[in-house]
């Protein structure tokens, strides 16, 4: 593990340094930024984010974690006794730390499992709905005349559009919490 505080970070985000840091940073399992001023803790964030590519997370628990939490590609915030500024400034809040693992295990999975699959939904209900308009042309003569109301049209993407993914978005549960807690591998079988 590396611990830095915030003195010897202003050194180490120089841009003739930040190289050196960042292989230093790799080698490690974790960093641990101490004393560090906000605009420290988002150059840190923006420079891993940068510079390997990688996607990154920010959690934070106060005003002074909101730059972090704004730069980085996902932001957790924690309500508590520092105020609600990084629950504000989040993309996911939790009540405590201990709720992270749940968070990012269980419902990332599940979060990601839905979207995956809500994409490929939404590609095949706009393929049919186009291939119907395409066949239909046939039939006309491509006379461009309309083939449905348009109050058919829009119950029609009400209805595909919006029920589906209500009903996916509660009862899809590809895997059991208990056993994404358990194997924390299955996390990387969607991507």
């Amino acid at each position: 593990g590396l611990v830095i505080d915030g003195r010897t970070l202003a050194y180490a985000l120089e841009p003739t340094l930040e190289d050196k840091f960042l292989a230093l940073a790799k080698r490690c399992r974790s960093v641990l930024c101490c004393r560090s001023t906000p605009l420290q803790k988002s150059m840190v964030v923006k420079l891993v984010r940068d510079k390997l590519k990688a996607m990154t997370l920010a959690i934070g628990d106060g005003a002074n974690d909101v730059s972090m939490i704004q730069v980085a590609d996902v932001g957790v915030g924690i309500s508590g006794q520092e105020g609600m500024q990084a629950v504000m400034a989040s993309d996911f809040a939790i009540p405590r730390f201990r709720y992270l693992e749940k968070l990012l295990l269980v419902h990332g999975h599940w979060c990601y499992s839905r979207l995956a699959n809500m994409v490929l939904y939404f590609f095949y209900k706009n393929a049919m709905f186009v291939a119907l308009l395409f066949w239909y042309q046939f039939y006309c003569g491509f006379s461009g005349s309309s083939m449905v109301d348009q109050w058919y049209l829009i119950f029609f993407n009400l209805l595909f559009s919006s029920l589906p993914q209500l009903i996916t978005g509660v009862l899809d549960k590809d895997v059991p919490a208990e056993v994404l807690i358990a194997v924390p591998q299955l996390y990387k079988s969607g991507q």
